[in-house]
């Protein structure tokens, strides 16, 4: 079992940065596979970022390339995302989630554990 808690979340203006957590419980973290994902109010759930559980490997959507960063601290067992030159349009609430299996990575089915998601708003 895994236990997924994000923080860092809040109101922004465009062209502003913000800096989420995911905290993981368990000493399995390095195990994982952990992404964001996020979820605009009327929208599905969208792939956002992943690093594999090596910390090397990482794949990021289009719509964030650029401008979002995704790192891991595994003797925290941490997971972030950089966020930097927000828009409107990244309004959404973000989920951390982690996964075991060596797959494509983007779809939620892939992933086993759920955080409860923290909310980001970018005004512009």
């Amino acid at each position: 079992q895994v236990q997924l808690v994000e923080s860092g979340g809040g109101l922004v203006q465009a062209g502003g940065s913000l800096r989420l957590s995911c905290a993981a419980s368990g000493r399995t973290f390095s195990s994982y596979h952990m992404a964001w994902f996020r979820q605009a109010p009327g929208k599905e759930r969208e792939f956002v970022s992943l690093i594999r559980r090596s910390g090397v490997s990482t794949n990021y959507a289009d719509s964030v390339k650029g401008r979002f960063a995704i790192s891991r601290d595994n003797a925290k067992n941490t997971v972030y995302l950089q966020m930097n030159s927000l828009k409107p349009e990244d309004t959404a609430v973000y989920y951390c989630a982690a996964g075991q299996r060596y797959s494509l990575g983007t779809r939620t089915f892939e992933y086993d554990y759920w955080g409860q998601g923290t909310q980001v708003t970018v005004s512009s």
